[in-house]
């Protein structure tokens, strides 16, 4: 750790004076290694020997993206059923159930219906040492990807990945289970829907993806959830869940090789299955026709101004998600013109400029927190500081250097938390591929001063947006914000 606050320390001084990142780097890369078994199944090994535990983790091009109306959230559910039972356990427990002689217990638990696939799955003898084996598991789901993880120490990796294994391709999806996650799953929605933030992301992305807003809504409604099926995750897993849709993501103390030989093993009978993206493919989003205000009156005490635009998408716009990724991290900056314009004039708290890499459309978002006091000052000065981008004298030529040094330095940061790099290396996998994200920061000391330029006349610069202001009833009161107070030049 120290190591990497002092390599910090020094870019940032070096940002300071001017030096450029040619002259501080030579050429970060993220150094994975990858191979592709016949089925498609994608292996990533980042290898890491300080420290003896490993991450194992499954990435699947599934989310919301996927999800019309009908099935919103249920790749959300699926994420819960993972770690049930599937049929290496149910196999184990009718195995048990044989060996104390109780056929009532082999016959009431469908064994019969659960031994059909014990050629299929094999020795099942490794969840014996399960309950010995210290390890963590979760999962996530997000617009275009779900993933799934255990953390280990590095002597149980087979075990993990034949755990993995089974949870991927022998899912049971028990009634009874599902019923029970169902509720689970409720509960959370519950507890999302009870935060004022929740009402601000959902109006922002139902606004900007005003056709289909399902396919930008991971976790989904109640009455979907609500009226989820054993026939619904099924359908799930026979579209998204085949091996060339899938990823390995092994990170920590490992042997590339092992990992490819494990692999191999254990995944290379997983049948291929269809290309999802072919037989479903993703819907085209419009663009926005014409900007839009607007106001939500929350129980918050500040008066929070998201500003909301279609940004690009990989595989249409490459050259533009670079760009977004420098312009977003110059214009945060403490000593970037924007962040002086707000930040330091006092007129707003908090300002963020975020553009989220996306297959399937990426937003672009710049989210400010403000007082009710100088909140309608401080929406004319976004507007104008917004207006004022294309202007060539916004940043400087060492800002645009800088930046470029910066984001690789946060990079080595981030790899200091093996297990959570982990999950930036499935997410890239999953929105871009593994040679994109390989080539990312090559490609970043690429951006231009042009390139920016485009990105921002191309998606920003006198484009539709959506604004939306989030405040309290009592705020808007004195404020009596209109549509025209954020749209109107």
């Amino acid at each position: 750790m120290k190591k990497l606050v002092l390599l910090i320390t020094f870019l940032f001084s070096l940002s300071q004076i001017g030096f450029s990142s040619q002259a501080v780097s030579r050429g970060l890369e993220v150094p994975f290694v990858n191979k592709k078994l016949a089925n498609g199944l994608e292996i990533i090994v980042l290898q890491d020997r300080s420290v003896p535990l490993v991450t194992v983790e499954a990435v699947v091009r599934n989310g919301s993206f996927t999800e019309p109306p009908e099935l919103n959230g249920l790749s959300h559910l699926y994420e819960h059923m993972f770690f049930n039972t599937n049929r290496a356990i149910e196999i184990f427990r009718c195995d048990f159930f044989n060996s104390l002689g109780r056929s009532d217990l082999y016959l009431s638990n469908n064994c019969p219906a659960a031994m059909r696939y014990r050629n299929q799955v094999g020795d099942v003898s490794y969840l014996r040492t399960i309950d010995e084996i210290g390890f963590l598991r979760n999962g996530s789901t997000h617009e275009e990807h779900v993933n799934y993880y255990f953390y280990t120490t590095s002597k149980n990796l087979s075990t993990m990945m034949r755990l993995m294994r089974d949870a991927l391709v022998y899912p049971s999806f028990n009634e009874e289970e599902l019923r029970k996650e169902i509720q689970i799953v409720l509960s959370e929605l519950d507890r999302q829907m009870s935060e004022p933030g929740y009402y601000l992301e959902r109006t922002m992305m139902d606004k900007l993806f005003y056709k289909y807003p399902s396919r930008k809504n991971p976790g989904g409604t109640r009455e979907t959830v609500a009226s989820a099926t054993v026939e619904k995750m099924r359908l799930i897993q026979s579209r998204y869940y085949v091996p060339n849709n899938t990823a390995l993501v092994i990170t920590g103390d490992v042997d590339p090789e092992e990992v490819f030989k494990l692999a191999e093993q254990l995944f290379g009978s997983w049948q291929k299955g269809e290309d999802p993206f072919v037989k479903y493919p993703l819907v085209e989003h419009p663009p926005l026709q014409k900007s839009e205000a607007v106001i939500l009156t929350q129980d918050v005490d500040n008066v929070i101004v998201q500003f909301g635009w279609h940004g690009p998408s990989i595989g249409k716009d490459d050259a533009s998600t670079y760009a977004a990724d420098v312009f977003s991290f110059i214009v945060e900056q403490p000593s970037s013109r924007l962040q002086k314009a707000l930040i330091d004039s006092e007129l707003a708290t908090s300002l963020n400029v975020h553009y989220y890499t996306q297959r399937n459309v990426g937003p672009i978002r710049i989210t400010m927190i403000t007082s009710v006091e100088k909140a309608r000052q401080a929406i004319k000065k976004l507007k104008e500081e917004i207006a004022s981008f294309m202007d060539e004298k916004y940043f400087t030529d060492e800002e645009l250097e800088n930046a470029k040094v910066l984001l690789e330095a946060e990079n080595l940061y981030r790899r200091e938390k093996l297990s959570e790099y982990t999950h930036e290396l499935g997410f890239w996998w999953a929105a871009t591929g593994t040679e994109y994200y390989r080539n990312y920061y090559k490609n970043l000391r690429a951006v231009s001063r042009q390139d920016i330029s485009r990105y921002i006349s191309t998606y920003i610069h006198k484009k539709p947006y959506v604004v939306v202001v989030m405040l309290s009833a009592e705020n808007q009161k004195k404020l009596n914000l209109t549509e025209k107070d954020l749209l109107g030049d």
